[in-house]
Formats: C-alpha cells, structure tokens, sequence
C-alpha cells in the first residue's frame, strides 16, 4: 500500500490503527485531507477549515496518551454544533460572523476522543430543510452525482466522508438529517437514542426530536464516533442508559434470530415511492430472512394525525433560532415561513403539541414492542437533482416537497428510537439508495449488531463514487 495516497481508501478505525503503531502521525493524517479538502471540494462539503487549529492539534497529540481507536483520526464537525473559537454560522448568513467562546458536548467528545476537526461542514439554515443549499455558498452534492443533492440537514459532512475528505463526521438529526444525506451519499447514517448524546452546554431542544450521531462508510466507524460523542454530563436533564459494552464492541456480537416489523407504506404524507427505494427494501427482507431472522409485515405505527403535532414541534424549533431584528432580512423565505408558524403558537399549544407527540410516540412503541427491529426504506426517492426541492417563492411547497422525498425518518425521532440508514443498494446508473433500520430505544447495542451482520453478508466499503 502507498501510505501517502492510499490513506484515504482506509476506514476511519484503520487509520486509527496505524497511528498506534506509529506507521503516520496525526500530522500525516491531517496533511492529507487538508489537501484533499482544499483540491477536492467540489460536493460544497466544507463552510470553514482550520488547517492551522488542526495541524496544532495534530503535533499536540504525537505523543499524548492513546485516547482511543480514533486517536489521531480526522474529522470534521457540522456548522450547527459549537465550536469553541472557530466560525459556526448555524447555516445562516444571519450568524456569519458568530464565533462562539464555548464547545458543545458533541465537540468536547471528539476531542476528547483524540480526533481532529479539519473545520466547519455545510449545513443549511438553522438544520432546518433536508437539503443543503445555504445562502451564498455552494450546494452540498452527492460525489455520485454532483448535479444532485447530497440531503440534508447534514449534508456536507455526508458529502465530506463520501467524497474522502473526512474518513468519518458528524452530524444531528432532528427529522432524519444524519440518514437522509447517508442514503443520498451512500453511507452508514446513525442517529442514536434519544439522550445518548448530551445536549450541553445549550439544552435548547425542548421537543426531544433531535439528537447528534454519526456519518460513515461502516458500521464499526460510525459505532467507534458514537463511542466518542455518546454520554451523560453532569447537568443532563435526562440520558439514556449507559451500554454494558463499547458501541464498537456490538458491532462484534452476535444479534441472534431477531423478529423484524416492516413497512413500506409513507408515515407523514401521501408519496409515491420510487421503484429502485422499494427494490432496496425488499432486497433488504430477503438478505434478512437469508441471515435467519424473521421479517413480518405490520401497520404503520403513526396515524396521520401526528403529521401536524410534528409539524407544530418543528416551526416552534425554528422559531427559537432568534435573530436580531437588524438581521431577519437575511433569512431564507422558509425559515421566515417555519418561523412566523412556530412564534403564532402560544405556549399552552406548545405544551399540548409536545403532550400529544408523547402520546402518539407511546402508541407507536407499544405498537412495536413485539418486534426487536423495524425495516422501512429512508427515503421515497433516490437523490434528487439540486434546486428540485427549494422553492424560495413559495416555502409551503417547499416544506411539502421535503415530506414527499423523506417520510419515513422523523418517525423514529418521534419515538426516539435509534435508527440507521445502510447503503444495500445503487440504482442502475450508480445512484445510492438506502434503507434504514430502527430498535427500541436504549436498544443502540442491539442496532449496531444487526447493522454490522448486515453489512458483513453485503459488504459496501470498497464502492467508491466516481473520481474518489
């Protein structure tokens, strides 16, 4: 192997290995991506880099105290979370000037994990669409396609690891922006449990929708960040329970004959799906049934009527995005629209739609209880051309584009269910499909071990998008 331009062909825990042994530095490491990101980055993966933040950390952790298997390794950290003294826009020209003077839970993790951010990756404003076009900057593509849409609201750190600028990243998922940019991208999306990851220092998400997770080419990287990321702090106003192992260590365990829900009937609106994302999924049962589980078909777990309880939830979030009123000129007309929805619900509503939302969540849960497994496509569509979606003259047909091409994810942040979007399929001319797989909640463990048998019987790693 050639060391030096081959690295980015490894995984993110090989990498990881090789600084163990010595065989590159963390130097090494980040010099090649640094100049991968600043050649490469046509997928519009990056909003800022930090080549001398990163090289100083590299050369700080030569001969620190092995933190981990990704001590050393490379990566990059979405535009939402904070990063102390680096530019965190959160999408939005409204914040591009905003350097926080604190780091999230999410941040501190990674480095405490011995990993090294390159910079900031594209998100669109807010995290709010499930496409990332932020004002003034480049698209975030898909490398395999680049007139299409890598998805959103982590779009430029899926388009970073797919592009191999990044061997793993990070990013949050509050209605499936960690699995719908995973499918769009080819990649292992994880979002996690709801409270694996801590929501300090801000704990501003009051609806419980949204958590961080993981974008990766496996399922042992994407385990190995959660491993990094995952925990309570003190402070948590609430956690999920700690594992009896490392998420790594799962992806070795034996899941045993598993009972497994599906469906692929739409859960928020009535969409057609695309032939190739329904191929996915049944090829998905088949290979399921094939490794001994049993695959049942069940109801949607969530009526209709949960559609505008979320769709409450989600203006309110925006809504709490406040920007100063010398700066709400510069927001894009659909957080204009979302947010106008969320500040014209009064409190009591806010608490009754979060009630409901409980409610249709215990529903769904109890409904689901038999099963240790649910199979549903992660998207209606394979990626669709960049701008298809956008629609700044009307944000109404926008917001219902967004929930014809993903109505399947916000289900599980409903129920806060850990769930992961796998890359089992292409379509005939190359283009990515996915199809995800959810647990109980705190189930994590029990996730990743059916992931990872998965993708040991259909492995994916070695695809590669063109020009990789």
């Amino acid at each position: 192997m050639g060391v030096v331009t081959d690295l980015h062909d490894l995984t993110a825990l090989e990498q990881g290995e090789l600084v163990r042994r010595r065989e590159v530095s963390p130097a090494e490491l980040v010099d090649h991506y640094l100049e991968r990101a600043g050649r490469l980055d046509s997928v519009g993966a990056f909003v800022t880099l930090t080549p001398d933040l990163a090289r100083e950390r590299a050369a700080a952790l030569r001969d620190a105290p092995d933190a981990g298997p990704l001590h050393g390794v490379p990566t990059a950290i979405k535009d939402l979370n904070l990063t102390a003294g680096v530019p965190t826009s959160l999408g939005s020209a409204a914040f591009a000037d905003f350097v926080p003077d604190v780091s999230d839970a999410v941040t501190l993790g990674l480095e405490a994990a011995g990993m090294i951010s390159l910079g900031k990756t594209s998100t669109p404003e807010f995290g709010s669409p499930c496409y990332t076009e932020p004002e003034g900057r480049p698209p975030a593509v898909t490398p395999w396609d680049r007139t299409r849409m890598a998805g959103g609201s982590s779009g430029g750190a899926a388009a970073a690891v797919a592009a191999g600028l990044v061997p793993v990243a990070q990013g949050s998922d509050g209605g499936g922006s960690i699995r719908i940019p995973a499918s769009c991208c080819g990649l292992v999306g994880l979002k996690p449990s709801r409270g694996r990851v801590s929501g300090f220092p801000m704990y501003g998400e009051p609806t419980g929708l949204a958590t961080a997770g993981s974008i990766a080419r496996t399922v042992r990287d994407a385990a190995a960040m959660l491993d990094a990321i995952a925990g309570r702090r003190v402070g948590d106003p609430a956690w999920a329970p700690p594992p009896s192992e490392s998420f790594l260590a799962s992806c070795d365990r034996d899941p045993g004959r598993l009972r497994i829900a599906r469906f692929s009937e739409p859960v928020i609106t009535d969409a057609a799906l695309d032939p190739e994302c329904r191929r996915a999924w049944e090829d998905a049962s088949l290979l399921l049934e094939s490794l001994g589980h049993e695959v049942v078909d069940v109801a949607v777990p969530l009526p209709r009527e949960a559609v505008p309880v979320f769709e409450t939830c989600w203006a309110v979030l925006t809504a709490l995005s406040v920007v100063p009123p010398e700066r709400e000129h510069l927001l894009r007309p659909l957080t204009r629209w979302l947010g106008e929805r969320g500040r014209a619900v009064s409190g009591p509503d806010f608490g009754l739609a979060i009630g409901a939302m409980r409610r249709y969540a215990a529903d769904a849960l109890t409904a689901l209880a038999p099963y240790d497994a649910v199979l549903t496509p992660t998207l209606a569509t394979p990626p669709l051309p960049v701008g298809a979606i956008r629609d700044d003259a009307d944000p109404a047909a926008d917001f219902e584009a967004q929930k014809r091409f993903t109505p399947y994810t916000s289900a599980w942040n409903v129920t806060g269910m850990p769930a992961v979007s796998l890359p089992l399929h292409q379509t005939p001319d190359g283009l990515p499909v996915g199809v995800m797989l959810a647990a109980r909640p705190a189930e994590d463990p029990l996730l990743l071990a059916l992931a990872a048998q998965v993708e040991s019987a259909a492995p994916w790693a070695d695809r590669r998008p063109p020009r990789w």
